[in-house]
């Protein structure tokens, strides 16, 4: 593969990022990061056997409005993007060391990543289809015993992540990205393999000689 340092894996919520990131960092012997660790905007609005939704994530989402929860989060990742900018630089430059980084998360705008300044780095973001989302997030929150209450957030949190996928498929079409559909039933190990062809065929950061 060529000289790629870092390797950025952006996606809507639960199409698979940190799962295919971390395969993707095992063959390249990187470090895996995700943004959500830097800062992390209000989280999934259902709970588990090890997680209570806090009363200010379930009022985040039942009180706000899909595009409001949309303007939301997009300003979170404004506010987050330098932090991210200045971890991608320090990594391309050398100054961390030689340990390469993939680095996943919705916060990996395209906008903002196709705006870098940054050598040895790509990009692809990865899409699916929405009723695969929402089968995951009905599978983890448990939708069909849960309390209406308890679906309202759900459907919430469905509807704004549909959204920004939207978004997103239209910037990164607009801007000649690399997109994955991680649909299809294939492994982990398998989109893994996709997204290592897509950064081996871009000739700039997110774009291969086709454009895409």
């Amino acid at each position: 593969m060529r000289d790629v340092r870092v390797v950025l894996i952006g996606g809507t919520s639960n199409v698979g990022k940190s799962t295919i990131a971390q395969v993707v960092a095992e063959r390249l012997g990187f470090e895996c990061l995700s943004t959500d660790a830097m800062a992390r905007h209000p989280g999934r609005p259902w709970r588990t056997s090890e997680w209570e939704v806090p009363a200010h994530v379930a009022e985040h989402y039942g009180s706000l409005t899909v595009d409001e929860l949309i303007t939301s989060v997009l300003d979170h990742y404004d506010r987050l993007w330098p932090r991210i900018e200045e971890l991608i630089t320090a990594r391309t430059t050398g100054s961390h060391g030689s340990t390469g980084l993939v680095l996943e998360g919705s916060a990996l705008w395209p906008v903002r990543v196709a705006g870098l300044q940054v050598p040895h780095t790509a990009a692809a973001w990865l899409t699916i289809d929405g009723t695969h989302v929402r089968a995951r997030v009905h599978a983890a929150g448990r939708y069909h015993a849960a309390a209406d209450e308890e679906r309202v957030l759900m459907d919430k949190f469905l509807a704004r992540t549909e959204r920004y996928q939207t978004l997103m498929i239209e910037a990164i079409d607009r801007l000649g990205l690399a997109r994955i559909d991680v649909g299809g039933g294939r492994s982990a190990e398998e989109l893994a393999d996709t997204v290592l062809a897509a950064v081996d065929a871009q000739t700039a950061l997110g774009r291969s000689s086709t454009g895409r």
